[in-house]
């Protein structure tokens, strides 16, 4: 079983930035694609962004120029820094994970999620 640690989120003013981390932990697998992804209220879950192993980006169009986000693959962990928030920003980030088993079967994990609000 995999587990995500996630970590930071709150209440933030706008104009303002965040980091958000998470942990994966998992006897026996190996992680691929490790990132973050959104969802407002009534509305459908995005991208935020996303790294590979190898350390490939992928970033969602609504917050390109405005993160970055890193890996570390001996800890398994990831951050996501994202700046000039505005109040689009305000929704449930969740981490996800890729995971590999030893046969290399492919599984798909997410964290509970952190609320972020952008507010005055």
């Amino acid at each position: 079983q995999v587990h995500l640690l996630e970590s930071g989120g709150g209440l933030v003013q706008p104009g303002g930035s965040l980091t958000l981390s998470c942990a994966a932990s998992g006897s026996g697998f190996s992680f691929g694609s490790m990132g973050w992804y959104r969802q407002a209220p009534g509305k459908q879950r995005e991208l935020v962004a996303a790294i590979s192993g190898g350390g490939y980006t992928s970033v969602g169009t609504s917050v390109k120029g405005r993160v970055t986000i890193d890996r570390d693959n001996a800890k398994n962990t990831v951050t996501l820094e994202m700046k000039i928030l505005s109040f689009g920003d305000t929704a449930v980030y969740y981490c996800h994970a890729e995971a590999f088993d030893d046969l290399r079967n492919k599984y798909d994990y997410w964290g509970p999620g952190t609320q972020v609000t952008v507010s005055s």
